[in-house]
Parts: structure tokens; sequence; C-alpha cells
């Protein structure tokens, strides 16, 4: 499963823009998300009885649980995937990345827990759906993309796929849940590995490049300096 955050792809179009049928359902995810704030997985019947809409109403705009869950993440998170960045440095590119990411992830935990138990609860029900799909790939693709030239294909994909271990919630919960780290030490953390990835793959593919070189004989030599007299060193 490819989660950015939640297990959910995200879906930033709103079918109800203007409107009655826009205040309705703003009242209603509005509710929600106030609910999930509790920490707790509000079902569509709780959220209507909350907001006091008939059921139909509410199960109108939110046909299931995990549709519900879904709108409440977007809502949460959404500025993220709004992230871009300037800068030509992959490495600046990827701490810039975290930095704006990963304080929003933490903020929205409750949601985001609420909506990986129900990713969790989706495919126990259907192991033979399709994995869901986030926007983690696309992230990080763009914050790496100085790099994809420099590195190989297979470097370049290992290292997005290692990066999507730690710029993700699923860190959030290990660092939280068995090491007791939050917050800014956990934001650290995250940090620190997300750079050293950055650092280690930049290092071991001109290494790599190097033995290359040497191996086909094309590695250029160090030009030997002439001392005085004409002799060299």
């Amino acid at each position: 499963m490819d989660m950015l955050i939640s297990g959910q792809e995200i879906d930033k179009s709103n079918k109800h823009a203007r409107g009655p049928r826009a205040r309705m359902y703003k009242l209603i995810l509005e509710t929600a998300v106030n609910l999930a704030n509790t920490g707790s997985i509000p079902s569509v019947s709780e959220v209507a009885e909350a907001c006091e809409v008939s059921r139909a109403t509410a199960y109108r705009y939110f046909p299931t649980q995990a549709l519900l869950v879904k709108a409440i993440v977007v809502e949460a998170l959404g500025p993220i995937l709004e992230w871009s960045s300037d800068s030509d440095d992959a490495l600046e590119r990827i701490e810039d990345l975290m930095d704006f990411a990963y304080p929003r992830m933490q903020a929205n935990e409750a949601h985001l827990r609420a909506s990986l138990a129900m990713a969790f609860h989706e495919v126990a029900k259907n192991k033979d759906a399709p994995p869901l799909r986030g926007l983690r790939r696309t992230l990080l693709q763009n914050a790496l993309s100085p790099l994809e030239t420099v590195l190989t294909k297979g470097e370049y994909e290992r290292l997005q796929q290692a990066l999507s271990l730690v710029f993700g919630f699923e860190s959030i919960v290990v660092l939280g849940d068995v090491w007791r780290l939050r917050g800014e030490k956990a934001a650290n953390i995250a940090m620190w590995t997300a750079t050293t990835l950055v650092k280690s793959a930049i290092q071991e593919s001109a290494a790599a490049k190097r033995h290359r070189l040497l191996k086909k004989g094309t590695m250029p030599q160090p030009q030997r300096v002439k001392r005085k007299g004409g002799r060299t060193p």
C-alpha cells in the first residue's frame, strides 16, 4: 500500500462546491472533524446525529465510513499536497518537505490513526483489492527531482523507496508507540533519517561511478606537477 499518510487515495475535488449542498457538506464534514478530534472513528450515523441531520442526508454525502474518514484527512492535510520548492538542491528540498509536512501530520494524529485503521480494515475485508495509492511517491519524486539525472534509475528508485519509510504517518506511530517520542524529538529523528539517506545515496552513487570508470580504465588520472628543474615528485 502506497500511503501518503492515511492509506486513502487523496482526491481534492469537491462535488458540492457551491450553494446549499456545499453548506450541508461543510456542516457534516466539520462535525466529523470535531468528533475525530476526540480520538474516535465517527460513523456516518454518529455524525448525522451530532449535526442534527437525517441519516439519509449524511449518507447522501458520505455513503461509507471510509469515504468520511478520507474527507477528514483531506480537510486536515490538504496543504501538504500543495508543497513545492524553488531550491535546486535535493537535500534542501527534502529538509523543506519534512519541515513542512511532518508537523502537520503530528498535529492531526487522531485523524490519521483513524484513517490508518480504516485502511487496514478495508484491506482485511477484501484482500484481493488493488492497493490504495496516495501521493507520497509524487511528493518524494518532486523533492528528489534534482537527483534524477545524478543517480542511476535503480539508485533513484531505491532512495524514494527508503524515504517512503520515514516520510509518512507510519513513522510517527513507530516513534510514538515504540519509543515514546513525540513532537520535536520525533520530528528530529525523522529529519535525521531522511537527510542521512539522501547524503548516503549521493555518496554511494559517486563511489560506484568512480569504481566503474576505474574498471573501464577511463578514470581521469591526476596530473603530476613538475618541480623546478623539470623533475616530477
